[in-house]
């Protein structure tokens, strides 16, 4: 047996497996067995971590399929979510802010409030990286997007309108997996509704498509910004609702709320 939570923001859901009890274990086959929709618990990915008396963690992502993530704004929420479900249930003293250490370094959320079961959080995502411009040769066509790094790669497609679900499936995994990124990255089309609004599709790496994306709004709200006359602090609308992205002059801010719907073992034969 593992000791496994979930929870999710806005619809892209997380697995919360404690490091000590993947030990030993394979981590990109066990996140594949417990991501499975239908053969495991089901995920967009799995968060080893640890936590310290404090109330701050250490996170290590590996998504559904198996392959490492270097951050996940939902994901990072989500066990900030966590922890203070963590130690609501311990009866330790509350906390308002829990940092979290991610292999995009440390990431600090602010607990805006709680209510129904569900926490929000103003979380520092620290400051955009590598912020250009460019057309790329996607399957014989032309696509102009904007490329940074947001703690992870990202590439943000500006259109008029959100694709079609066959364009969309077609030209995600094709951004996603373009040779320009070595890495592989995460992939938004976002359309800007109105200067302080954006809405947005989503291709994760490792993932395919999801229902929302924290990192993915914030390299939408600033690709935005940056190449479509949009504003600094912006509402970001995916499918599985909206998140607010401030870009500051000190950084990027994100908020929005997560829950945690489970706590228990997973019977696992790996």
């Amino acid at each position: 047996m593992i000791a496994v939570a979930k929870a999710h923001a806005y619809g892209n859901d997380f697995l919360f497996v404690p490091a000590d009890q993947a030990e030993g274990r394979a981590l990109d086959e066990l996140s594949r067995r417990l991501c499975a929709r239908h053969t495991g618990i089901g995920g967009d990915g799995v968060i080893y971590y640890t936590t310290a008396a404090d109330g701050s963690a250490r996170m290590k992502l590996i998504n559904a399929d198996g392959s490492p993530s270097e951050l996940s704004g939902n994901g990072v929420r989500c066990l900030a979510a966590l922890v203070l479900q963590q130690r609501r249930a311990a009866g330790l003293a509350p906390i308002t802010e829990v940092r979290v250490d991610t292999d995009a370094g440390w990431k600090t959320l602010g607990l805006i409030g709680r209510q129904n079961g569900r926490y929000t959080f103003r979380a520092a995502m620290g400051q955009p990286e590598r912020i250009a411009e460019e057309t790329l040769d996607v399957d014989g066509e032309a696509v102009r997007v904007s490329t940074l790094a947001m703690g992870n790669p990202q590439c943000v497609s500006i259109v008029r309108e959100l694709p079609d679900l066959a364009r969309f499936n077609r030209l995600g995994l094709a951004l996603a997996t373009h040779p320009r990124f070595t890495a592989g990255t995460n992939v938004e089309f976002a359309v800007v509704e109105a200067p302080d609004r954006v809405r947005i599709l989503i291709w994760e790496r490792g993932v395919g498509p999801t229902m929302a994306s924290g990192t993915g709004a914030c390299a939408s709200a600033i690709a935005a910004a940056a190449h479509a006359g949009a504003a600094r602090d912006i509402e970001v609308i995916a499918p599985g609702g909206t998140q607010r992205v401030e870009w500051r002059e000190e950084g990027v801010f994100l908020t929005g709320w997560a829950e945690v719907v489970l706590d228990g073992h997973a019977l696992l034969t790996i």
